[in-house]
């Protein structure tokens, strides 16, 4: 290389380098600059949290120290012990229970029938690849196929 060619390779080196440095000062700057807003919102949210727990306080010790809201959360709650007391009566009554028990029974019905209605669906669905199925009324109904994970044994 000729002592020309070797001093403007050098500049443009030394050029490259004081641009990389100008490039990295920059950066570092907009970093501290950043790391700054970070830290001034972090502390703000800081304040802002405990101004609001401090309120939150403030009014649950306002609500509880309230002679007028105490007195109503005592009738209320002997309102509802009576409720309870009534409900319990009727539930123990003879036709109650032998509500209850047709209930059960008509629900374990109910249940039985949902799963063999389900189990034809399904043949249904695998013989003909159809999801609905026409009534002897001329009606089409409509049916999905669900599969449920059944718990390990």
């Amino acid at each position: 290389m000729t002592d020309a060619s070797e001093t403007l390779a050098k500049q443009a080196l030394e050029k490259s380098e004081a641009d990389e440095v100008a490039a990295s000062d920059k950066i570092a700057e907009t970093l501290n600059a950043l790391q700054g807003v970070i830290e001034r919102n972090a502390h703000e949210l800081q304040n802002v949290d405990r101004t609001l727990h401090e309120k939150r306080e403030m009014l649950k010790n306002m609500l509880d120290n309230n002679t007028e809201i105490s007195e109503a959360e005592v009738k209320a709650k002997a309102m509802n012990d009576e409720l309870k007391q009534k409900k319990a009566k009727v539930a123990a009554d003879p036709a109650s229970v032998a509500l209850k028990l047709e209930i059960a029974e008509i629900s374990q019905n109910k249940k039985e029938i949902e799963e063999a209605l389900s189990e034809h669906l399904v043949n249904y669905h695998q013989l003909t690849g159809s999801t609905s199925f026409d009534t002897s009324d001329g009606d089409q109904w409509e049916f999905n196929i669900k599969a449920r994970v059944k718990a390990k044994k």
